[in-house]
């Protein structure tokens, strides 16, 4: 964790997944994939010096080994993304991720937000291609935050609100079997996959719902589901889920 003069900042990490190289590919490399762990990117075309029309460009297009695309921007501004697949024993694979680029202002506080944020969206990954390989998702979210609650959300109490409107006490930990009971929603039976100061992960039968709690970074509680589903009203589910944040942090 080192700022250098123009601001730029380098996140890397190491995952063991339950995946093949192949499937890892798919979840990384394509939009249908991205939609089931991060959140729907840009339609790029297969090939090494495709682009967006709109600053992203491909660098690395070699599947299933490497993939790696760049955004630049105004000046110096760049944001980077690779993944590096390597195929293990046992059907598994090792997923060399790295995130670099430049933070403009407030370095400290964008880097603890991405390094956590990183460290969320890689394990909903694994969680995907573990128990939902190869199932097409909805993504139900606005780009890239998923479903903000209201100013009020980005107070210090957000998480504890947020876990009391749930019906989550304290003693629940990574693991356990819990039923939701969000009012105004169906209640949602199953497991906390992810559980950490800032972020909530829960694992159904045919979706993961991720909670995003930004108020150690300055921002509102982001709601987002990865739904394994057809059929899925996503202007309806997001508005449910918008009237209940906007309820919690009333």
């Amino acid at each position: 964790r080192e700022m250098t003069m123009s601001g730029e900042f380098n996140i890397r990490r190491e995952v063991e997944l339950q995946a093949t190289p192949e499937e890892v590919w798919e979840a990384v490399a394509t939009g249908p994939g991205n939609a089931a762990w991060l959140f729907p990117g840009p339609d790029l075309e297969g090939r090494e010096g495709a682009t967006d029309g709109m600053g992203t460009t491909v660098t690395s297009w070699d599947p299933p080994n490497r993939f790696a695309v760049r955004t630049e921007g105004e000046g110096d501004w760049f944001n980077a993304l690779e993944f590096v697949i390597e195929g293990r024993e046992g059907g598994t694979t090792l997923l060399r991720y790295a995130h670099s680029g430049i933070f403009v202002d407030d370095w400290d506080n964008q880097y603890d937000a991405v390094s956590q944020h990183t460290d969320f969206y890689l394990h909903t990954l694994g969680q995907y291609v573990r128990h939902f390989a190869g199932r097409t998702a909805t993504y139900v979210g606005d780009v890239p935050g998923g479903v903000e609650g209201p100013p009020a959300s980005a107070q210090p109490d957000a998480y504890a609100r947020l876990r009391d409107a749930l019906g989550l006490d304290g003693e629940v930990a990574e693991g356990d079997a819990v039923r939701l009971t969000p009012e105004g929603l169906d209640p949602l039976n199953g497991v906390v996959d992810y559980l950490r100061p800032n972020f909530l992960g829960i694992r159904t039968d045919d979706a993961l719902y991720r909670f995003f709690v930004r108020s150690a970074f300055g921002g509102p509680v982001g709601v987002v589901a990865h739904v394994f589903t057809d059929g899925v009203d996503v202007e309806a589910t997001k508005q449910v889920w918008k009237d209940w944040l906007n309820r919690v942090y009333a």
